[in-house]
């Protein structure tokens, strides 16, 4: 099958979805959402902005990484679960947090699903499956356009009228802000409407990229705390911009079991770095899963960490399928298990507590977050 024909089968499905609210619906295949409620809010002194971003970020884990991730306490699950915000003026606040409704993932075993075979390449595996999403139409259109452009270098994803969800480290590097938080912006993608420059001048691009000021920054404490042994496993953030974008966006759910996912597919698109002034969309299987993350070899360079990482799920109540949120697409991982070293491209699966916090980020009240 060619590239036209297969972006025009994406671009059909595309069409029968729709730009949906984060709801109060938050339950998924039987699960109930626990309940997430701030205790407590202290100032801190203003970060120093001083890191460097970066748009890859590349980590290591073993068996006992692995099985710290499957035994959490309570105690380590809220302190992940605090968060910091900073705001336009730069000043920083933390928040400390309780949750409720946790018993059921407290301490729960769970390893890769399976083994893969061994490979050498990082972020490309074999040939390049990205396809640019080309054209003046494609890229405004859902779901490519819900895919926004972070100042830093990363990718994001619009998840309400006013909120883009991105990756923790294009923001704050485990130590401090990166250099460009201070001045944060997200591009959105626009059509040039001075397409026709004078002669003997070069062609105008068909799409340019409008900045919108970033007027708070929330990060959990999971992905600052984790600065002496990086963790992808909070690598997340949530922007909140001045002004409401007027685009569509896309819902947020809790990641299903990978056989509720149509196809066993994930799909992403971001601002891949080595294919500068272009949308570039991949999809590929889910290869292994861990409570935090999700393991995969969608092709990928540095630029697209933050996308945000969706399937198509069934919804009984609507009788169709839907494309949801299901995690951030983080970088890459070497896992070493029994002598043997396997690399994965990883995506921050979203969690019930991940769901609640994030949830709370954009509504403001854990009620409207939380379903009976």
């Amino acid at each position: 099958m060619g590239r036209l024909q297969m972006l025009l089968i994406i671009l059909h499905f595309a069409n029968q979805s729709r730009a949906l609210n984060t709801g109060p619906n938050t339950s998924w295949g039987g699960q109930t959402m626990p309940v997430f409620r701030p205790q407590e809010t202290v100032t801190l002194v203003k970060p120093r902005f001083s890191a460097e971003a970066r748009q890859e970020l590349i980590t290591h884990c073993n068996a006992r990484c692995l099985w710290r991730e499957t035994h959490p306490t309570l105690e380590d699950l809220k302190e992940d679960l605090a968060y910091e915000t900073v705001y336009l003026n730069g000043t920083r606040t933390l928040t400390r947090v309780d949750i409720s409704g946790v018993d059921s993932l407290l301490s729960q075993p769970q390893a890769p699903r399976r083994a893969a075979r061994r490979r050498r390449k990082r972020q490309i595996f074999g040939m390049d499956g990205r396809f640019d999403i080309r054209g003046k139409h494609f890229p405004l259109s859902f779901p490519f356009s819900t895919t926004v452009k972070i100042s830093t270098g990363c990718t994001g994803i619009l998840v309400s009228d006013r909120h883009v969800l991105t990756a923790a480290h294009c923001i704050h590097d485990g130590k401090d802000y990166v250099k460009g938080a201070k001045k944060l912006k997200v591009g959105f993608l626009t059509e040039n409407l001075k397409m026709h420059p004078p002669k003997r001048t070069k062609p105008s691009p068909k799409l340019l990229i409008r900045w919108s000021r970033v007027k708070r920054t929330q990060v959990p404490r999971g992905w600052i705390r984790s600065q002496n042994e990086l963790s992808m496993d909070y690598d997340y953030a949530l922007l909140e911009l001045k002004r409401p974008h007027g685009k569509a966006y896309m819902e947020l759910t809790v990641m299903p079991p990978p056989a509720q996912v149509a196809g066993n597919r994930i799909h992403f698109t971001g601002f891949d770095s080595d294919r500068p002034g272009q949308l570039v969309y991949r999809f590929c299987p889910i290869i292994n899963e861990t409570p935090h993350l999700i393991y995969q070899h969608c092709d990928a360079q540095p630029g697209s960490s933050g996308s945000g990482v969706y399937a198509k799920l069934w919804l009984p109540d609507k009788h169709h399928w839907e494309r949801k949120i299901v995690g951030i697409f983080s970088g890459h991982q070497w896992v070493d298990l029994n002598g043997v070293q396997q690399d994965y491209n990883v995506a921050v699966r979203i969690t019930p507590l991940k769901y609640a916090q994030i949830c709370y980020w954009i509504k403001g009240n854990y009620r409207d977050c939380h379903s009976n």
